[in-house]
């Protein structure tokens, strides 16, 4: 689980869009970049490196 308040301040590093929590795959998903960030023991991970590309 996210913080909601974390959530809406977060933005995607590569296009600074807004993101989406995906709490099946502990993800945040940038839609405009085709990434979703992991979420690891709590943490955001927002290394364009360690994103899981969507498409």
């Amino acid at each position: 689980m996210i913080d909601d308040l974390l959530l809406q301040k977060l933005v995607c590093p590569v296009t600074r869009t807004k993101l989406r929590y995906d709490p099946d795959r502990q993800e945040l998903v940038s839609e405009a970049a085709g990434l979703a960030y992991p979420i690891r023991n709590g943490v955001p991970v927002m290394l364009v490196e360690e994103a899981r590309k969507l498409h």
